[in-house]
């Protein structure tokens, strides 16, 4: 009987794509991007990065036309510290709780190195971005790089993170 249950079980194989567009430099942006990405520069030089020297900064475009900012802040106390695009998120979503975020840009770079590949967001960010994506019923463009070189864009969150851990399911 087992051996009949496991000749007969069905695998079934599922791809997952991920469209992402490839910017060869800052230039090639539409020039509110460029300006985002400006603000995302500025924020990463104010990033609180005693211990890893990794300084990333992040700025959200909303809705109703503020840029918001924000810069990863770390403590010795290991995971205490919270990310440049989390703290923009949530302060976004304190002071402007009913704005959608249409954009987001991020730079990311050592002080040890210059870093020229796109750094996307990390998973609890990724995570973040993915509540606010499906709060607001709207895709939120991704555009991530390093100091300099390529930037990448992502129409929605949903290619950074296909399968997505949501409220449905609690």
């Amino acid at each position: 009987m087992i051996n009949n249950i496991l000749h007969n079980r069905v695998m079934k194989e599922v791809i997952i794509e991920s469209k992402l567009i490839v910017y060869e430099n800052l230039e090639q942006l539409p020039e509110d991007i460029i300006m985002l990405m400006e603000k995302a520069f500025k924020a990463r030089e104010n990033a609180y990065a005693p211990y890893s020297k990794f300084h990333v900064g992040a700025a959200i475009l909303l809705d109703n036309g503020e840029v918001i900012t924000g810069n990863n802040q770390e403590n010795a106390s290991y995971p205490s510290g919270l990310c440049a695009e989390r703290t923009a998120i949530y302060y976004a979503g304190s002071q402007y709780p009913d704005a959608k975020i249409n954009k987001i840009a991020i730079s990311a770079g050592s002080t040890s190195k210059i870093n020229t590949e796109p750094i996307p967001p990390c998973g609890a960010c990724r995570q973040a971005i993915a509540e606010y994506e499906i709060k607001q019923k709207e895709s939120i463009e991704i555009y991530f790089m390093g100091e300099k070189g390529n930037v990448i864009k992502s129409h929605s969150l949903a290619n950074l993170l296909p399968l997505v851990f949501d409220k449905t399911v609690l």
